[in-house]
């Protein structure tokens, strides 16, 4: 596994240009995997400020004035809010950790394109640059259209609108991992 992050999981990087189809293709390929029994987590990374809750909500207004963290629970769910003043970005690194507790059979990451994990690279002509294919920790490109550059032969390359095809290759791929090894037995 190409990763400067030890986990108990399996931990793989979704990464493409903003518009090519992030989130739709993983809004596919959850109820799939899960379906085959997994248990896979998910971080997603943003490129802004967001809030979880809103201005008069009684936790809103507890994180304002100073609580951190603030967790809100109720018995369908829960949300960990925590303040990063002066962090420049997320780490990876540490939200993973936080996933340990919930033990999940996969992590895939959403975004994160900088940090040196095992990535799942999505491509779409016409969208982004061809420079996000130049990267050591990519395992596969799935594609829309013939690759717009050489791309290392140990590369795999999907078809980007067969699902069908991009679950198997997870599976296999999170199979195949050291720590993804009870997947075999699946």
């Amino acid at each position: 596994m190409v990763s400067n992050v030890a986990t108990a999981f399996p931990v793989l990087g979704v990464v493409a240009w903003s518009g090519t189809g992030k989130t739709t293709l993983l809004t596919q390929l959850l109820p799939r995997l899960r379906q085959a029994g997994l248990k896979v987590a998910v971080i997603k990374h943003a490129h802004h400020s967001f809030e979880v809750d809103k201005p008069g909500k009684d936790s809103y207004e507890l994180r304002s004035a100073g609580a951190a963290p603030m967790l809100v629970a109720s018995r369908e769910r829960f949300a960990l809010m925590q303040e990063t003043p002066g962090q420049d970005e997320p780490d990876l690194a540490a939200l993973l950790a936080m996933m340990a507790y919930h033990e999940p059979d996969l992590v895939i990451v959403e975004g994160f394109k900088a940090w040196p994990i095992p990535k799942l690279v999505l491509y779409r002509k016409g969208i982004g640059e061809p420079s996000i294919l130049h990267d050591a920790t990519i395992q596969a490109v799935a594609l829309d259209d013939q690759p717009p550059v050489e791309l290392d032969p140990r590369i795999t390359l999907l078809n980007l609108n067969d699902i069908d095809a991009i679950t198997h290759w997870v599976r296999t791929w999170a199979s195949t991992q050291p720590n993804g090894t009870f997947l075999k037995h699946r």
